[in-house]
């Protein structure tokens, strides 16, 4: 008796945040599918009016969707590929002895911390800009000719910023499961002969697994929301070389001032971005198991 009291207790405690919880939520949710049924421009006031899946219809066979599908996906695999391949070896290397340890550790951590359109602004000013950056100074060192990486090489650009601000996460995740990683066991396969590579793939990958899987979560879940580092160095361009789902939602929305259009454009994102995150939910519960 006592315990269905704690729990009935419990669960009274617990409603108005859950309450609260939903409403934050499933409001926002149902404007934003309010307004995807309807043609509603800015421009035009007063003459919104019911136009059922039009929207949808109409985002959806856009030439920009389906290249800005490709952008998000590529631009997502990217990151993943350089911030999970970078932050293992990075973890490996923290976690050898050495000399102002802590310190380094901090430094790697540290552009985590940097806001993503400061660290953009500063990719594009001080490293990427073709005249004036450090890679173009660098290049010019060589008797190189200096890459405009915005005008050439546009989405690897943006790429490679993203996966600067994420590399310091992954590590951080991937250096916490390495140092969860039993020593007797390396030294026994140590002793076995085991070499380095081969102690590697057969211990450190598999104890590194969960890990990387949850890393692969969390980071896909944000880079398919990336805006900032788009809109403060490429706007989209050139063209829409670097336009996203999110920005081309940003472009219906604040530069076309299609609010209908829009809205039906947050609702196929949320429903792609779901999609996605079931898949690696399940992919997680495979390897807990």
């Amino acid at each position: 008796m006592a315990t269905l009291q704690t729990r009935a207790s419990a669960r009274l405690m617990m409603t108005p945040a859950v309450v609260l919880l939903l409403l934050w939520m499933a409001v926002p949710l149902g404007m934003t599918l309010y307004f995807s049924m309807l043609r509603y421009n800015l421009l035009m006031p007063g003459m919104e009016e019911w136009a059922g899946l039009l929207n949808y219809r109409f985002f959806l066979t856009d030439p920009a969707f389906f290249t800005a599908l490709a952008n998000t996906l590529l631009l997502v695999g990217g990151v993943l590929l350089i911030s999970v391949g970078g932050g293992i070896m990075m973890a490996l290397l923290l976690d050898q002895p050495f000399f102002g340890q802590g310190l380094v550790r901090l430094m790697v951590i540290a552009p985590f911390f940097v806001m993503p359109t400061v660290s953009a602004l500063v990719w594009k000013n001080m490293l990427m800009h073709p005249v004036n950056g450090l890679f173009a100074w660098i290049a010019r060192t060589f008797g190189l000719q200096p890459v405009d990486w915005f005008a050439e090489a546009p989405l690897l650009s943006i790429v490679l910023i993203v996966s600067w601000q994420w590399l310091p996460f992954a590590t951080l995740i991937l250096l916490t499961a390495l140092q969860s990683l039993d020593s007797e066991q390396k030294e026994a396969a140590e002793m076995d002969g085991a070499g380095a590579v081969s102690r590697f793939i057969h211990i450190v990958l598999p104890h590194m697994a969960r890990a990387i899987t949850v890393v692969v979560l969390i980071e896909t879940i944000f880079l398919l929301s990336v805006f900032a580092e788009i809109l403060v160095t490429t706007n989209g361009g050139p063209g829409i070389q670097t336009t996203t789902i999110t920005y081309l939602v940003y472009v219906q929305a604040l530069l076309q001032f299609d609010v209908g259009g829009a809205s039906a454009g947050g609702i196929v994102a949320v429903v792609l971005a779901n999609i996605v995150a079931i898949f690696l939910i399940r992919l997680i519960g495979k390897n807990l198991d």
